[in-house]
């Protein structure tokens, strides 16, 4: 008796149960119909005529629609061609293997084979969210949908787009089969790294056809289409095997595939074996997609920034920026682009050779083959800014991905940073090349490097023998504060808060610069102390010639131009007499610094003239020491060797002069330079000189390095 009352509560609670759950089903319905129809009815269905005359105009061609962007030299000629893969490497269903098929259903949409477009259960939670929050923030989305948004719709996320894209996957079902259906979508979805289509991705991954893949490398490439970012199997595998593996487990509890071949697909390690080489242009090829990548997100209205002032705001940022990064990349692979580029391919070849001949007496290689001994080189045009020439290492015929050191890596600078964070801000501060300044020790300082102090010299003497001791008591009178606004007003991307200390006046930077920032640093000072956002990119044109974006240059003043044009005049006696003695150009007029970190495990030269500026590194991409590595030597002969034939034929060019500083307030610096009480910085300050947003930190003196050169 007490068995029956008991099944009959527990019949009464499910009906009660249920009855509560129908009420709130029919609420969030009610809800729901309310706000698509009740206010937006005639605009719903505006929306569902557009999705059933889009679906009727498609064919099965349009599933295989691709351009090819092209991408030109500065002087017309190709330099590469982006190709969408769905034309070259589509594959029917039959060619499939079905693993492919019952992998990603089981990721993507379990209920594929059983909805008519649209997943009723997961697409209410996605209501649910949107009428209480008033935006789409929700999934819902079946194979179907995704489909209807990748071929017909954009990535926006509003109330108008999720239901034209439920439209839309109705229309699809009614007029494909669920194969077909299948078939465009494992041929449309984007696999990251350029590659659209599963065949495309096998090739572009393992460098086989799909067919010949085992099921751990199927369900591996299966895990990357939810967020090509997060899964990229290039730079977070760890993230695409972790997936892989919970789809190989849903494949398992879905009857798809035994317990055996389970275990085995979990074992199987992954091996990227991705065949594209090294080509001559390879590094030309990804700075431009890099660059015309940020070009289209800049066209749709993106700000790129680096100050954040907390990590949740960072991490929103960086979201924000690698979901519309992905989805431009892929605009840049099917749009069927124009892309025109300021890359000379003489300068490019003449760049490329000089850093190969320097460095080829060193062939030793890493376990991945790759040479130890790398380089970055970046010439940029002075005329307008444009990058000419970019050589992210040395060439070499590797299969695999390309680290383009120039703009990818960041390395301590050593005192190369010297012109552009302590002397031409100081001489903004009334100093000039000629004021008298005390070499000598400075407690709690730094030291130079053969030990030995010159006393009393000129500003230009200390530039010229990269004298550490004057760059440190003029980086304290300036400030770091005031010495890195510089920087960060050049978006130099790498300034940590622990960076607002001493030892960044000779180069102790936390996450330290690339030879593209470095390029554009000094180019600033030729350019009378105007910079300009250093780029490849001249236009991007679609494919009936309207142009999408063109690049303007907007010069913007970081330097004031008398002091900008003292740094030239003094960073000409770097190499006619100091540390970079015997890198001179001939009769073409020149200019530049050297710079060599602790230990010799970074060496730097970075020197311009009227024309072009060139910045080159030296280094292990491991760091460490490199005997005879010197500003001077290895970055200094490559700078020389390019610099020479880039300038051939040119006819010299002589600096602009600065415009001398009265004898009275010359007079009056000598009397007590040094004291900063005598230079306030703020009080010589005149409006048209920028002042970046400083963080309010305060500095130290922790490590100290010591420059290598004096």
């Amino acid at each position: 008796m007490m068995s029956k009352t008991k099944k009959k509560k527990k019949h009464r609670l499910f009906w009660h149960f249920f009855r509560i759950q129908l009420v709130l089903l029919v609420l969030v319905l009610t809800a729901a119909a309310y706000y698509f129809y009740g206010g937006y009815g005639k605009q719903v269905e505006e929306l569902r005529q557009e999705a059933v005359r889009l679906v009727r105009q498609s064919d099965v061609d349009t599933f295989k629609a691709n351009q090819t962007s092209i991408v030109y030299a500065s002087d017309g000629s190709v330099i590469s061609t982006l190709k969408g893969e769905k034309d070259s490497y589509y594959v029917s269903i039959e060619e499939m293997p079905v693993d492919a098929v019952t992998a990603i259903v089981s990721i993507e949409d379990k209920k594929f084979f059983r909805h008519h477009g649209i997943d009723y259960r997961a697409l209410l939670r996605a209501v649910k969210a949107m009428v209480q929050n008033g935006e789409v923030k929700q999934g819902g989305s079946t194979i179907t949908m995704q489909l209807a948004r990748n071929i017909f719709l954009s990535q926006e996320k509003t109330w108008q787009r999720k239901v034209e894209e439920m439209y839309i996957a109705t229309e699809l079902e009614n007029k494909y089969s669920k194969d077909q259906i299948l078939e465009f979508y494992l041929n449309n979805i984007y696999f990251g790294n350029g590659y659209y289509g599963i065949q495309s991705a096998a090739r572009g991954y393992f460098d086989r056809d799909v067919e010949s893949l085992s099921l751990s490398q199927i369900a591996f490439l299966c895990a990357i289409p939810n967020n090509p970012t997060l899964y990229d199997p290039v730079t977070n595998k760890d993230n695409t095997v972790s997936r892989r593996d919970r789809i190989l487990k849903n494949m398992l509890d879905d009857g798809k595939i035994s317990q055996m071949d389970y275990a085995q697909a979990v074992a199987e390690q992954i091996t990227l074996n991705r065949p594209q080489a090294l080509a001559k242009n390879d590094y030309v090829e990804t700075y431009t997609y890099y660059c015309a990548t940020r070009a289209l997100m800049e066209q749709q209205g993106f700000v790129f920034h680096e100050d954040f002032k907390t990590d949740e705001e960072q991490q929103a940022y960086e979201d924000t920026y690698s979901a519309l990064y992905s989805e431009c990349q892929k605009k840049l692979y099917t749009g069927g682009y124009r892309i025109y580029t300021s890359i000379d391919l003489s300068m490019q070849d003449g760049l490329q050779q000089s850093v190969n001949d320097t460095l080829s007496g060193y062939t030793g290689v890493n376990d991945e083959g790759v040479y130890e001994l790398q380089a970055s080189a970046v010439c940029i045009d002075n005329d307008n800014g444009y990058v000419r020439a970019i050589v992210g290492g040395r060439s070499q015929e590797f299969p695999g991905y390309t680290l383009n050191r120039a703009y990818q890596s960041f390395r301590q600078p050593g005192s190369a940073i010297k012109p552009l964070t302590v002397y031409t801000p100081s001489f903004e501060q009334n100093y000039t090349p000629d004021s008298i300044v005390t070499d000598e020790p400075i407690e709690d300082g730094p030291r130079n490097a053969n030990g030995t102090y010159l006393g009393e010299i000129t500003v230009r003497t200390a530039v010229e023998k990269s004298v550490n001791t004057i760059a440190w008591k003029l980086y304290d009178q300036l400030t770091p504060d005031k010495g890195l606004s510089y920087l960060k007003a050049m978006n130099f991307s790498r300034i940590s808060p622990s960076d607002y200390r001493l030892a960044t006046a000779l180069g102790g930077f936390t996450n330290g610069v690339s030879a593209l920032e470095m390029a554009s640093g000094f180019a600033t000072i030729e350019n009378d102390g105007y910079y300009r956002t250093p780029t490849c990119i001249v236009k991007i044109e679609d494919g009936n010639g309207t142009v999408l974006y063109n690049s303007g240059q907007n010069p913007v003043l970081i330097y004031k131009k008398n002091a900008a044009r003292m740094m030239t005049d003094v960073l000409k006696g770097v190499i006619t007499n100091g540390t970079g003695k015997g890198l001179d150009l001939g009769d073409m007029p020149c200019a530049g610094k050297t710079g060599t970190t602790n230990d010799q495990k970074d060496g730097w030269f970075v020197g311009y003239t009227r024309y072009y500026t060139t910045s080159v590194w030296v280094g292990y991409d491991m760091p460490k020491k490199l005997q005879g590595l010197m500003g001077n030597t290895y970055p200094g002969k490559i700078w020389q060797s390019f610099m020479n034939k880039a300038h051939e034929g040119l006819e010299p060019l002589e600096f602009l002069p600065y415009a001398r500083i009265s004898d009275d307030l010359l007079q009056q610096q000598e009397s007590g330079i040094g004291q900063p009480e005598d230079n306030p910085a703020e009080e010589t300050q005149e409006e048209e000189t920028p002042v970046g947003e400083i963080p309010d930190e305060e500095t130290s003196v922790e490590e100290t390095p010591v420059d290598a050169e004096n």
